[in-house]
């Protein structure tokens, strides 16, 4: 979905209409892994197995408190609307909440659904129409972090080696991704972001997610925790 002046989160988690930025001859640094702290392991791996995305997220246990919106959502692109029921299914029956219905909108077809761990993730596609049967293949993975400022954030970022794929304003900001990152790194405004998932944007505590990668360890400007990582292709949970 593009990103417009409306304030409706994009479909694809891409922007055709973004500005490109030139990218350094030295490999980038970029993320490498994400951990969702889980107040039961166990339970977690069965829902996310279920769910079909286990291979792109690792779990870690963990109590921190956490109220309300936790500041980012998860998006699956798919192949089609048939293939985004799939999804939206087989996370309801592994005991996912429904926070949007998968409807067509302007920008394609998606819906929204919540983890039993409080994780919201956003499933959709650009295609009105399907082509073909529902599959159960994911094109493509995208953290989408909520910020306060999307223009500083992202200069934050550029700082610790972070090369920007796509930015449009101070309204959305894309990474590029590692070439074995199998999660892509987006920035977009937090109550925007909290609109489109159909949440308050109000929320305390610990955002209960771990960035992996290869700038090293630090905490952003919205409190969003990185560790250093390798470069890996495979996450089990």
């Amino acid at each position: 979905m593009a990103i417009t002046a409306s304030t409706e989160a994009p479909t694809s988690l891409t922007s055709p209409t973004s500005l490109t930025s030139p990218t350094s001859p030295a490999s980038p640094a970029s993320l490498s892994s994400v951990t969702l702290e889980v107040d039961d392991l166990e339970a977690a791996r069965r829902f996310y197995s279920a769910f079909g995305v286990d291979t792109y997220i690792r779990l870690r246990a963990s109590d921190a408190h956490s109220t309300g919106f936790r500041g980012f959502t998860l998006g699956l692109t798919v192949s089609g609307p048939a293939t985004v029921d799939g999804f939206v299914g087989a996370a309801v029956a592994a005991g996912a909440a429904v926070l949007k219905p998968a409807v067509k909108s302007l920008w394609g077809y998606g819906g929204v659904v919540q983890a039993p761990d409080g994780t919201i993730w956003k499933i959709a596609t650009s295609a009105k129409k399907d082509t073909g049967p529902a599959t159960r293949e994911i094109d493509e993975v995208v953290l989408l972090i909520g910020v306060e400022n999307v223009k500083a954030t992202k200069e934050f970022y550029v700082a610790r080696g972070l090369s920007v794929a796509k930015s449009f304003g101070g309204k959305y900001a894309e990474f590029t991704p590692g070439h074995s990152s199998p999660v892509k790194l987006a920035l977009y405004k937090r109550r925007a972001l909290a609109k489109d998932l159909g949440v308050a944007a109000d929320g305390t505590g610990s955002p209960r997610i771990v960035l992996g990668g290869t700038a090293g360890a630090f905490t952003d400007l919205d409190g969003f925790a990185w560790e250093a990582a390798e470069a890996i292709t495979t996450m089990p949970s």
